[in-house]
């Protein structure tokens, strides 16, 4: 077990020791690591919190195959020893050894698009990701990479113009002859448990899920952190110090989608650290739903660290994941030393931000069973924003209905609406058996007002959110009366 953390940064691994760096700790953040060096001021703090992106920095892993996948992330929301065995790149490394700006550098300039320049690191780190993964993208692929940034001044037609115009040849650029030299010196890079224990923190990171279990029955009260995006907010903007920390994110064991069962009827099996963003392009065509949910879940930088388990670790009344996860009647996976459990996520949650989980059990997958053939599953956010918010109100919907059209069966679950993520029972009991028409909507319409006591906050008065949870019942009949289902 090493008490350092090593990963590749301008092209040569660098090694942290956290007993002698002084002011490093476990929780220092990666944004605060770069702008602490003399030669990384490009990136910047905007938000602290993964909204504005002008801290965007792109990472670099080894892919099963060896070659390097390069990924957009913000880099306030990472934790320094998040990094180990990874590659590090920063708006400094875009240029060549002649000093020649990247394609995607030089199409900004051309198509003028910065002017204050304070968020233009960050939109060149997030075209340079995509231009590294995307050969033409398209119009939907480019508004998606740069959901994440935010422009005050020069808006952003030159910088989508700029996209369009470099992002055209084939991921080629100055890094790609020395990538085989990268992808060495990550495998060089030992791939040993780590632990670091500062004066007051303990930083964990096992490599097998044998260690994780142990070390969470050795540290019951460790945070568990899957991706970091929510709990690094306690260190970004609450300024909490975390004792004790149990690092999953890049546990090999639960990064797997897999079948859940020996047929192909049993659906799949989510590993708790599969970023959202690899589950958007793995789970296949049987669950567009959760498909929808992701495409609006956060930005491309928040996709590419968030996972499932933390989403459901946080248990969060506004948690995206959640309702749509339960209207497919999916299933969490607790193990802990003392053996393996499967929980219905209709039974997981159990307050506001509270589980059936144990101290010392770690959830490890989610499991979707497959759909069957005639049921029909929708999910719906509303928030101020269509990208890159919180959940006003979010709600999932299942519906099958019989050779009559009436309703065999109805799953209504909303989010926003209580102190946890909630099925609207009387809504789902009432309509069970009714004919699909809109007059036995409109009869369940009361019935989801007395289903929920919303609170008025920030985003939402308490009445909204009920015209809200009514309209959204609306809309999936009107959807789904009106399609043929």
């Amino acid at each position: 077990m090493r008490s350092t953390i090593s990963f590749v940064s301008d092209a040569d691994v660098r090694t942290i020791d956290f007993r002698t760096s002084g002011h490093l700790s476990p929780t220092t953040t990666v944004l605060n690591y770069l702008r602490g060096l003399p030669d990384h001021k490009g990136v910047k703090e905007g938000c602290a919190e993964g909204d504005c992106g002008a801290c965007t920095v792109v990472l670099g892993e080894l892919d099963a195959g060896g070659r390097i996948r390069y990924k957009a992330v913000d880099s306030c929301l990472v934790f320094l020893p998040m990094l180990q065995g990874k590659q590090l790149i920063t708006v400094e490394n875009l240029r060549d050894a002649s000093g020649a700006l990247h394609p995607v550098q030089e199409a900004m300039v051309n198509t003028d698009g910065s002017q204050c320049g304070y968020c233009t690191p960050g939109f060149i780190m997030s075209l340079f990701s995509l231009y590294k993964n995307s050969d033409h993208p398209t119009r939907e692929a480019i508004d998606d990479a740069l959901t994440g940034n935010l422009c005050r001044c020069t808006g952003y037609r030159p910088i989508i113009q700029a996209a369009a115009e470099s992002c055209v040849h084939k991921g080629k650029d100055h890094f790609t002859p020395g990538e085989h030299r990268i992808a060495r010196l990550l495998k060089s890079i030992s791939n040993e448990p780590v632990r670091i224990e500062t004066e007051r923190q303990l930083y964990l990171r096992p490599v097998t899920l044998a260690e994780a279990l142990s070390l969470k029955h050795q540290h019951p009260r460790a945070i568990v952190i899957c991706g970091a995006t929510d709990i690094a907010l306690r260190v970004t903007k609450g300024h909490e110090l975390l004792k004790e920390i149990i690092d999953l994110s890049d546990l090999a064991e639960l990064r797997t989608v897999s079948q859940a069962g020996s047929s192909m009827n049993d659906g799949v099996a989510i590993g708790a650290a599969v970023s959202l963003s690899d589950i958007m392009t793995r789970i296949g065509p049987g669950y567009p739903a959760l498909e929808d949910m992701l495409a609006v879940f956060g930005s491309q930088q928040i996709r590419n660290l968030a996972t499932l388990g933390g989403n459901l670790g946080t248990a969060s009344p506004i948690g995206d994941t959640l309702p749509v996860l339960m209207a497919y009647d999916a299933s969490v996976v607790l193990e802990s030393l003392n053996g393996r459990r499967e929980i219905p996520l209709r039974k997981f949650i159990t307050g506001y931000r509270k589980t059936v989980r144990k101290p010392d059990e770690l959830i490890t997958a989610v499991i979707l069973p497959k759909v069957p053939r005639g049921a029909v599953v929708k999910s719906y956010k509303v928030s101020k924003r269509k990208d890159l918010d919180i959940s006003t109100v979010s709600s999932a919907f299942r519906l099958e209905l019989d050779e009559r059209r009436a309703v065999r069966s109805f799953v209504a679950v909303y989010g926003g609406m209580a102190d946890h993520v909630k099925r609207a029972q009387a809504v789902e009991e009432f309509l069970t058996g009714k004919k699909w028409e809109r007059d036995s909507i409109r009869q369940a319409l009361p019935l989801v007002d007395s289903s929920f006591s919303p609170i008025s906050d920030a985003r939402a008065g308490a009445e909204m959110r009920r015209v809200a949870a009514r309209n959204l019942l609306m809309k999936f009949w009107w959807e789904t009366a009106n399609n043929g289902n």
